[in-house]
């Protein structure tokens, strides 16, 4: 339950139902405190582009758990060639990586609902104007 592999998401993002798929070439369209009464808290990025330029780490790794990968980084750099006892830093990352990719998920779900939830109220209403 709630694993979809690439031909199900392709066939319902592209065959299904194209009009509630979210384009990923734009940011949400939804407010995002919508449906959370007490607010979210903003992610924010725990080091500058400069910090994350002087450590060495590429673009494409340059997200919110770059912290982490830096941490990594510099312990390998110390225990080098005993790079193994550095688990803990890799571990850490990963779980960062992990937990990042869940969220991202969750946001496009949730965008993904909230479109669908709108189709259906303007269906709803032109049913009802033409009803009427």
């Amino acid at each position: 339950m709630g694993n979809v592999n690439t031909g199900t998401y392709s066939y319902q993002a592209y065959v299904k139902e194209p009009e509630n798929h979210p384009d990923l070439s734009k940011g949400p369209t939804f407010d995002p405190m919508l449906g959370f009464p007490n607010g979210r808290k903003e992610r924010v990025m725990k080091v500058s582009e400069s910090e994350m330029e002087a450590a060495g780490i590429s673009h494409e790794y340059r997200d919110y758990c770059a912290h982490l990968l830096i941490d990594f980084y510099k312990c390998r750099k110390d225990k080098w060639p005993m790079a193994a006892l550095c688990n803990h830093e890799r571990h850490a990352w990963d779980k960062c990586q992990a937990d990042d990719f869940h969220l991202r998920m969750r946001e496009f779900e949730r965008e993904r609902r909230l479109k669908a939830r709108q189709n259906r109220k303007e269906a709803m209403k032109l049913e009802e104007q033409t009803i009427e």
